[in-house]
């Protein structure tokens, strides 16, 4: 495993054949099926919260875009296949955005260390680039639900993303 350190910010970086890559994978995906089931108590909870995103923007920021992408295409999957959500419909859009977090976060993060611009950038960098990708395929107004609904869920990712990654940082050391 290769570990970067970011302004006393270890980045590790398992190879396919690690198991903590299996293991992060595995923590990340157990997150991303937590969450949303939380959040879908409340109405309209995951379009309000957008949980799917969380787990996958902490482990691709701390431990690179391979664990990222695979809890960005499992995560989705899994949910769909165990509790019928999201819906089918929805299942393209959330796993191009969540690669887009997969991809993004860790570049962000490596550039800037574990800073609320990292996250930021990383945050409207999946927003407008699935954004286009959801106006292509869906419809603009789809796109725009994610920042009209989800902005409560967008500042979570942020502050609470930022959080959870410098408390992480810490215990690691």
């Amino acid at each position: 495993m290769n570990t970067i350190a970011i302004k006393n910010y270890p980045i590790a970086s398992p190879g396919l054949r690690d198991k903590n890559f299996y293991l992060w994978s595995a923590v990340a995906v157990l997150g991303n099926l937590a969450l949303p089931q939380l959040c879908h108590l409340a109405t309209l909870g995951g379009p309000t919260w957008l949980p799917i995103y969380f787990c996958t923007l902490l482990i691709a920021a701390r431990y690179g875009w391979k664990v990222g992408a695979l809890t960005a295409v499992l995560s989705p999957v899994l949910n769909y296949a165990i509790f019928a959500m999201p819906a089918a419909e929805a299942l393209p859009v959330i796993i191009v955005k969540s690669l887009f977090i997969a991809a993004l976060a860790p570049l962000l993060v490596r550039r800037f260390g574990v800073s609320l611009l990292a996250l930021a950038l990383t945050i409207a960098g999946y927003q407008i680039l699935g954004g286009v990708f959801e106006t292509l395929t869906v419809s603009a107004g789809a796109a725009l639900a994610d920042t009209q609904l989800g902005w409560p869920g967008l500042l979570t990712q942020l502050f609470g993303g930022w959080l959870a990654l410098r408390l992480w940082g810490k215990l690691s050391q």
